[in-house]
Parts: C-alpha cells; structure tokens; sequence
C-alpha cells in the first residue's frame, strides 16, 4: 500500500497576490474611462453583422492612431466616442477587415465579408486563445473535425496519422478499445511516456492509462499483457469542431512541465442563436483481418506439437484464418444546436458498439455532452459551461501481445495439416476425478501454450469506465482592450477491471481451482485559471497584447488491484475476492490518494508592428508538489520562449504571383515533472502482511527535465494561395533524464536517483499543399506532409556504459538500451559472429558443423532501430457538384522491427518460409547454403533465438483512408420539408499496402510507452475497414 508523502505546494500568497492584483487591474480601467475628457468627440453607436444578418461578437474596434477602442457585445452593438472626423477600423478574424467615417452620422450598421483566406488562417493557440495564424512564431497545423470523423475510428486521436508533418501515431494490437501512441518530433524522454497534452477548450484533460504492456512475456505479476485504454478515445468525434497541434516545445512552453511533448489543442462545436440544426450521423464499417502470417501446407506432424515432419498429404486447414470473425462498427449520434441572443446550447449523444475480431470481444460506448455559452451583466460577461459524460465497457480485451494468456501462440504453432476444429467444439473435456471442465489441448497447457479456443472462452475479463468532464469559464470585457477571464474544469474517471481464469488455466500462472483478478483505478484532476488578457493598439503600427495569468493543477489517484496469482482459489471457477486464498502467494497493490498538484504563475507578451513584425516571449514559472523535500520545492522551475516572425509583403512589395511571404526564428526553455513517490519514498505493505522496504534513497537532488529547443520556419505561399510552401527545421536537446541507479558502495539503499543525460532531436517538416483545379464546378486540393527526425543519445550519466529501460526477461530475446551516441528505439539482442571483414563465421565441427556461430548471450550487439527515417503523406480531394472523393497515402520509410512471431513459429515449421527451404535442400545466409534446415532455424529462431536474423525492414506505404462522398442537391433535399441537408459516403481504412516489408503491420505497437516499440509478439493483426456513412440535418 502507498501512502502520499506529504504535499507542499508553492507559495500560495503569491498567488493570491496576483489575483489581487489582476482584480485592481479590472477596476483601474473603469476609472480611467469615466474620468477622460469628452470635449470633442460624439457617441458612435451601432451594430455590427456579417453578409447574412448575423450579429459579430468580439468584432474589434478601434479609433485610428489613438489607443481609444471597444468590442462589440453578443447581439453585435457598440458604443464608442470618437474625435470629431475620426475613422473607425473595424477587424474580426475570418473576416475581411472595414474601415468607416463617421461623419456626422451616429448610428452605424457595418456589414463584415467573410474572408474564406482569413478563416483558414485562424487556429486555437496556447491557453485556448484564437490567433492569425501569420502572428504565430512557431509551428502549429489546424486539422478540421470534419477530417477526423469522415473515416471514422473508435479512438478518433486515431484519425490524425498522415495528416500533420512530424505526427507519429500508433495502434495499440489490443482489438476492440484499443490505445493510441502520439508522439511529435521524436522520444525526448526515457522517464516519461511522451505522449502530448490534450486540452479540450482551453482545459487540460487526462490520458491516463491504467496498465499498458509490461515485456514480451506478459503482464503484471504474470496475468497477461494489457491494454487498459487512454483517455482521449473517450470524445465523441462529431462534438469536435477543430484541432490545433502545436508541435514544438516553444509553441507548449505556456503550459511548462505538462506539454514537453507538445500539446493538441481540441475545440468543441458550441450552439448558434441564428440556426436552429438537428444532426444526425450514422456510420457502420466491417473489419476483416488482414496480414497474417504466411503457413506452409506441405510438411506435417512431428513429435505431437510440431511441423517438422515428413512432406506430402497434407491437408491445407485455415485454422488461423478460421479464428478470426468479421469485426464490425456501428457509431450513431445525434446533436441538436439551439439558442437565442443571450443563450445557445449545443447538446448531443452518440453511441458507439464495436465487435472485434476475437472471441466475444466488444466495445459499448455511450457519449453524452452538454455545452451552453450565455451573456450577463449587459452582454459585459460571457459564459461557457460544459458537462459531458461517458460509459464505456470492454469485453473479454484480447492481450496487444506476449506469451502468456495469448491465443495467437498456441493458434499460430499448431501443426500443419491437423484440423483445430476437434479443439475448437471441445477446448473442455470433463475430468471425473476433479469433478468439472478441464482444457483439452494437443500439448501439455504450459504458461505459454494453451488452447485459443480455452483462452477466449475461459480467460474472461470486464472492464468498465465511467468519465465525467464538467467546466465554465467566465470571459468579462472589462474594456475594449482587457478581458478578465476566469476558469476551471474537473476531469474523473473511474475503472474496474474482473478478469476470470478457469481452473487448468496455465498452471504455471495460476492457482489448481483457478485465477481471479479484481482491480479498480481512479483518477481525477482539477485545473483551474485566471487570466488577464490585453490587447491595445498603441499607434497606427503599433500594437501590444499580453496574458497574465496564475493556475492551480491536481490530479489524485486511487487504486487497488487484488490478485488470487498462484496461491489459487478455496472453490474452483467461483470468482470474488472472498474466495481467494490470501497468502505471500497472491498479490495486493494499492495506492489511496496519490496526489499530486502544480501552482502556476504565467505571462506572454507580443508587439507587433506594421501587421508584419513580430515578437513574442513567454515565461511560466511552476511549483511542483512532487519537487518536495528538494532543494527547489520553495522557489520552483521557470519555463520560457522568445520568437519572431516576419510577414515580409507587409514592408515590401513582392510580385504579383507571390501571395504571401513569412520567416520566423523561436527558442524555448520547457520541462517535463519527475515522477511521484521518489523524493520522500515509502515502504508498503503486500499481501500475506509483509512489508516491502524501499530500495531506493530518497531523490532530495532531483530537478524536471529541461528541453531547450530552437525551431526556424519559413511560409510562402504563391498564386492567390494556391501553391503554399511550409518548412521547419528544429534541434531539440533534453537535458537531467531520470536514471535509476545502483546505490554507491556503503548506501543503506540499493538504489538512487540521479538526474544526467542529454537526449538531442533534430529534424526537418515539410508540408505543401496546391490547388491544381479551383473552379466552380471541380476542385481538386492536394496535400504532401514530409517530416524528418535524427534521435541521438548525446550523453549518459559518468557511471553508465549503457541503460537499459525496456524488458530484459528470462526468455526474450531483446533489450531496449541507451547507449552514447544510439538512439531511444535501438534494439539489442543476438547476431551472428562475424570476422573482421564483416563475414558470418560458422562452426567447423561437432553437432553444430555447418551452423553459424552467434554473439550476444544476455541481448549485448545492437541489431536495429524502430524509429522511421522519414515519413511522407500525401492527400487529395477531389468535388465535383455535389461528389467529393478523397485519399490518403502514406510512407514510412527506415527503422528495423523485430518480430519475435516469426522466430516463434519458425521454431516449430510452420512457416512458409521454413517449408520453402525445406523443398529446396538448403537455407541461404548471406550467399552460403546451410543443409541442416531443421537445426538452423532451431538455432535462429525461438524465444531467445538470433535476434538479428528477425529483423525487418520497416518501410510501408499503404492507402491509409478513401471516401466516396454524395451530397444530395439542397432543392431536391427542400422538397421534404424534413431535411436540409443529406449526404451518403462510403468509406475505407487501411485498405491495402502498396509496399510492406515487414510480416506484419508495423503501425501496431506492443504498448504506447517507450519500451517494447517495434517489437511484434504474437500481436493482434491489423485490420481493413470498410462500410459507409449518412449524414441528415433537420
């Protein structure tokens, strides 16, 4: 049982003082406008809309060459005095900009055009703040949510892959429910499992996972490797209006230590006073696998168990294909916007149930949300409330990958030409002796073969997820240039897991009657801001805008996971805590609010002239609970950037055929937390009552690590932007990585905690995007994402020759390690022994004559490394009237997998490959034949066979995304006097490879933490998806 230590927040009057003051700074403004002179100017009121009537809220106005300006309220009015013959600018983002004269008039109605260019340009920054995209000093990409819910995924995060340069994302193999790994211009950290920060309207939101894959065996204390899911598959897709990514650490450093790994920023759709709209969309895809690995159909039986045995008269069986059922998909939701001029209200539900490909695996998801934007206090305060709520239950999850409780092993390794169909209608047999059902299986059930057919019927789990996410905010317009805006937002989830092992379940895993598992994790977090924002033009070139701000962060975790393990159950295959027997044997964890909290103070600062040059810093300074007991608990870590850019047509005149010109320079100073629980470490008590000592001294030394980061960019754009040009180059260095390391000589401890270590990221982003064809009837858009990364180990710690944070378990035959000068993803293992001129040296004599010899007992040369060379998208929509197709193509070339499936079964002759060479008398190794098929795959192939010899090229271009869209003519929708709009769409997802080089999928990762990446243990394959959708609006 852990216990927290003791949490000593920052300094608390600070804060307090900046809300003091913040609350000054709302009142001092009042002052100065009732106290000006008002001789010689007049009261302009008016009214501000767009082409179709539609009242403009926020629209921006100001007196030219004075800082005198004013916004306008919900309903779109205005009031504000002007010197007699004054011009008004009047400026909205994603509206052509107006100017207008008074004169003598004092009633103004001005009409906004909406400007389709300005609209693109506007994107959701740091703090949920709306930006022009042409102020921005670093790198940032907009992804409509449309874009994201054409093809739709379970996990929408999903949707993104190929759609934004230096964005990696992958699958869990875990089926239906399964995680997604993001991560943005490489692995910076070895501590953390650099995954983004995802903020929802402008509030942080949780992607905790529960449990992810622990090694190539199997899960915690032996139950099997899982998936327990993250957060972010929980949104609803059609209640997303826009996503913003925001790549870099400089464009993250507002958020100091949460966003080292960069942050997505999520915008929600919102209610409309002017259109009341009732939507509904429905999709249904099936899933069919696809990838498997190749099996030989000519050489049968051997020894019982394997497919070493005599060739012909084999009876080509698709056991393995058999298996696996059609997975299918239905999403269906529903959204109805409604409001009036001083409330709109956005409300919908969505339903989600997927069959996966296995056993009796299913997803059902049930997405409530509830947005409402209200104007008090005369249109002076804007409101923003949130509630949304979702339940989700997972069925029988089938394991991403490993040995144990897999049914893929013992699928994949039974001998050719027998039919599985016998163990698939009787994987019990009743045993009169014990007096219930018992597995039947070919081989003797071990812990790592067992009957599939017994593991999807008999190894049963139940996951269920209830998540509420509540927030409000309060935006006041204390003056045409300062709002004060107040914040916060509470996130919960909550997860019990029961997982059920039948008696003669892997005896070696669980006890003779039985294994019972029964765990629960809780976490919730609560964020909260107040943020001073001003915006003032100093002179006609000038302007000034700034955000002050202070927040408060915690999250708290509760858990608790009871495990019967080996020490069995009194009654077999009755399953409840009660019935476990609970001694030393069973395992008991449990954490009872695990909390930790951040305290903030924050600021940015932006001037900008002549609409063209501009500069912007930043600073945050956080105080973190989990720095306790350090030297830096008081005064905390400051985070920072500094950038410029240039729109180079706003000084100089460029040619015509030249739209739009742009260089911008950022440097950023950002960290990432340590983990909890090291500073001021506990001991705990396990199951049986015993109790675990800590091993490791306290870390009193420790700091975050700290990311400097430079990022250089440029943006052209040509021929009424219709040729766009987008290059970034960045070099990112993390510094103070987390080591855990043995204790020096006389510690009491086995352990300490050292900060050391320089990881450096280097790379170059891409994106072009053209519009071949843009007429009234045809267009045709096209888009090429390409995205370059180098990842090197610049430094260890003086006492380490290597670091090894992946698994290192007795049967694998790999390790993940950090080494000067390697790379995060470098996979060590066994090779073959090779002569100083690179030539594989065989042995001459005894029973291994003719066999190459091999290095590497305990995984010491390294043999590959996962990480991708480059990646190139390439998308492309093509409309005509009312027919829309679009595609996406994606690449990923370089990085070496490892595919320990494929040693496995070559092991046992079941593969294509082993019979190829079999029929040929010799297997071919670097240009030297070696008769002795049999014993040479005996040797390269296993669990802890020759590494090297199973590593894979892997490049891949695949057809990732395609849709046929219809959108049926508004006159003939009309005549229903139902709908206003309909459109039908067929779609498909991972349709087909183009090029893999690789035996299976290497998208799908064993775990989206940093170890066990591309690694491929008996995974669940990949699938293709193929259905259609249908959107009505009322």
């Amino acid at each position: 049982m852990h216990y927290l230590f003791n949490l000593r927040p920052g300094p608390t009057v600070g804060l307090v003082f900046v809300a003091l003051f913040t609350a000054w700074l709302c009142l001092a403004p009042q002052t100065e406008i009732y106290a000006r002179n008002d001789v010689g100017r007049t009261e302009i009121r008016g009214r501000v809309t767009d082409e179709a009537g539609t009242p403009l809220v926020g629209v921006t106005i100001v007196e030219r060459g004075t800082p005198n300006g004013t916004a306008t309220h919900s309903d779109g009015r205005f009031s504000i005095r002007v010197t007699t013959g004054g011009i008004l600018d009047f400026s909205y983002l994603g509206y052509a900009a107006r100017s207008v004269e008074p004169g003598t008039r004092t009633e103004l109605e001005v009409v906004l055009k909406e400007d389709v260019k300005a609209i693109a340009e506007v994107i959701v920054t740091a703090l949920g703040l709306e930006r022009n995209y042409a102020d921005l000093t670093y790198a940032a990409d907009k992804i409509k949510g449309t874009e994201l819910s054409a093809v739709k995924s379970p996990n929408m995060i999903l949707a993104l892959a190929g759609k934004s340069a230096g964005v990696q994302v992958n699958a869990s193999s875990s089926g239906a429910g399964a995680s997604a790994k993001v991560s943005m211009r490489g692995i910076r950290s070895v501590a953390s499992d650099n995954q983004p920060l995802y903020v929802v309207d402008g509030m942080p939101m949780l992607n905790s996972s529960p449990e992810q894959s622990y090694s190539a065996i199997g899960g915690i204390a032996d139950a099997g490797n899982r998936d327990g899911g993250d957060g972010i598959s929980n949104l609803n897709a059609e209640d997303i209006e826009s996503v913003s990514i925001l790549k870099g650490a400089p464009a993250a450093a507002l958020y100091g230590s949460q966003a080292a790994n960069g942050v997505i920023l999520i915008t929600t759709k919102r209610g409309s006073s002017e259109k009341q709209q009732v939507t509904f969309t429905s999709n249904l895809t099936f899933q069919r696998p696809f990838c498997l690995p190749e099996f030989q159909n000519r050489y049968g039986v051997s020894g019982g168990v394997e497919s070493w045995g005599a060739r012909g008269g084999v009876t080509a069986y698709d056991n393995a294909g058999e298996f696996f059922r059609t997975g299918v998909t239905a999403v269906n939701s529903v959204s109805v916007s409604t409001g009036s001029e001083l409330i709109q209200s956005y409300f919908s539900y969505a339903n989600t149930a997927e069959r996966g490909i296995v056993g009796t695996n299913r997803l059902m998801r049930h997405n409530f949300n509830l947005r409402t934007t209200s104007d008090i206090l005369r249109k002076r305060v804007k409101l923003d409330g949130n509630v949304s709520f979702m339940r989700q239950t997972v069925n029988d999850k089938p394991v991403p990958g490993g040995f144990y409780m897999n049914p893929l092993v013992g699928l994949y390794r039974f001998p050719r030409g027998v039919d599985i169909t016998p163990y698939r209608e009787n994987f019990e047999v009743y045993d009169a002796d014990r007096k219930l059902y018992v597995q039947d299986w070919i081989a003797p059930s071990d812990d790592f073969e067992q009957n599939p057919y017994w593991v999807v019927n008999r190894i049963r789990s139940k996951s269920l997820r209830n998540r509420i996410m509540a927030s409000l905010s309060a935006d006041w317009r204390v003056t045409g240039w300062l709002h004060i805006k107040a914040r916060a937002n509470v996130d919960h989830f909550s997860d019990k897991v029961r997982q059920k092992f039948w008696a003669s379940t892997a005896p070696a895993l669980a006890g003779a009657n039985g294994r019972y598992v029964e765990s629960s994790f809780a976490e919730t977090l609560f964020n909260g801001e107040v943020l001073a924002l001003f915006d003032k033009r100093l002179s006609d070139d000038w302007k000034f805008s700034a955000t002050l701000g202070t927040g408060l962060n915690d999250r708290t975790v509760n858990s608790l996971r009871i495990d019967s393990k080996t020490a069995s159950l009194y009654y077999p295959n009755i399953f409840n805590v009660a019935n476990i027997v609970m001694n030393s044997s069973a395992y008991v964890d449990e954490q009872i609010d695990a909390r930790r909290q951040t305290q903030s103070l924050f600021a940015t600062a932006s001037f900008k002239y002549a609409e063209s040059l501009n500069l912007e810093v930043t600073g945050r300074n956080d105080w973190a609970s989990t720095l306790a007991y350090t030297d830096h608990e008081n005064s905390g870590f400051f985070y920072y950037s500094v950038g410029a850019s240039w729109v180079i047509g706003k000084l100089f005149k460029l040619p015509e055929w030249v739209s739009m010109g742009k260089v911008r320079l950022t440097w950023s100073r950002v960290g990432n937390d340590i983990p909890m629980f090291i500073t001021n470490p506990k001991a705990h008590i396990s199951a049986g009552g015993g109790v675990n000592a800590a091993d490791a001294a306290p870390g009193t030394n420790l700091k975050p690590e700290m990311t400097n980061a430079f990022e250089a960019g440029v943006e052209w754009r040509f021929f009424g932007d219709r040729l766009n040009v987008n290059a970034t180059y960045y070099k990112t260095n993390t510094h103070n990585q987390f080591f855990k390391l043995p204790a020096l000589s006389g510690e009491a401890y086995a352990f300490r905690y050292e900060n050391a270590g320089n990881i450096e990221n280097e790379g170059v982003e891409i994106a072009l995007s053209a519009y071949p064809v843009y007429g009234k009837q045809v267009t045709w858009y096209s888009a090429v994402n390409f995205s370059h990364n180098r990842n090197r180990v610049v430094r260890l710690h003086d006492e380490l020759r290597e670091y090894v944070y992946g698994p290192s378990s007795f049967s694998s035959s790999y390790a993940m390690k950090l080494v000067e000068g390697g790379s995060i993803g470098d996979i060590y293992g066994r090779a073959f022994e090779r002569d100083e001129q690179g030539r594989i040296v065989y042995e001459t004599e005894g029973d291994y004559a003719g066999l190459p010899r091999t290095v590497g007992d305990g995984n010491t040369v390294k043999v590959g490394n996962a990480n991708p060379r480059f990646s190139l998208s390439w998308s492309n929509t093509v409309s005509y009237k009312g027919v829309s197709l679009a595609l996406l193509v994606d690449c990923r070339y370089g990085g070496r997998l490892l595919s320990q499936t494929m040693a496995d079964m070559d092991s046992y002759g079941v593969t294509k490959a082993t019979a190829d060479a079999r029929d040929r008398g010799y297997v071919t190794l670097e240009g030297r034949r070696i008769e002795d098929v049999r014993g040479f795959y005996k040797l390269v192939g296993g669990r802890a066979g020759v590494t090297e010899y199973y590593m894979y090229d892997a490049t891949n271009i695949r057809l990732r995304e395609l849709s046929l869209s219809y959108a049926l003519p508004k006159q003939l929708v009309r005549r229903t006097r139902v709908f206003s709009a309909v459109s039908v769409s067929l779609v498909a997802r991972n349709l087909f490879f183009i090029y893999n080089a690789s035996p299976f999928d290497p998208d799908l990762v064993l775990s989206t933490g940093n170890d066990n990446q591309g690694i491929d243990v008996y995974g669940m394959p990949t699938v293709r998806s193929v259905g259609f959708n249908i959107k009505l609006e009322f």
